[in-house]
């Protein structure tokens, strides 16, 4: 379905992977919320920090990230996101398919373009 103020469905796709970006960073070093939030923010893949924190929790009860507090020089303690063992081999899993489907949708988009080009180049 296309919405008005979203015509290619970015936001769509965007919910679709910001769990999997979150579990590739997670994979390189643990973080807390707030840091995770403003990486993805800047990257564009999420709207808000409030967005975040839902997702974790899920992340959380489905067993990919486990949660440890840790002291915090700036303030009160913060909850750090560790990815689990289950966390490592789902993203491994999607880092998979996720190269398949990349590639299948390359695929079509670079044939789309040569077959535009081919169609309107002067003869």
């Amino acid at each position: 379905m296309i919405e008005k103020d979203d015509p290619w469905g970015l936001g769509q796709l965007r919910r679709g992977v910001v769990e999997w970006c979150v579990l590739a960073l997670l994979q390189q070093h643990e973080r807390y919320g707030f840091e995770l939030a403003k990486t993805l923010s800047a990257a564009n893949l999420i709207a808000s920090e409030g967005t975040i924190y839902p997702l974790l929790g899920r992340l959380r009860r489905d067993g990919l990230v486990e949660t440890l507090w840790r002291e915090s020089p700036e303030g009160p303690p913060r909850r750090y996101y560790v990815l689990t063992v289950a966390g490592k081999e789902s993203l491994q899993q999607f880092r998979n398919q996720w190269q398949q489907f990349k590639e299948a949708v390359d695929h079509f988009l670079g044939e789309t373009q040569e077959e535009h080009h081919d169609h309107h180049e002067p003869k």
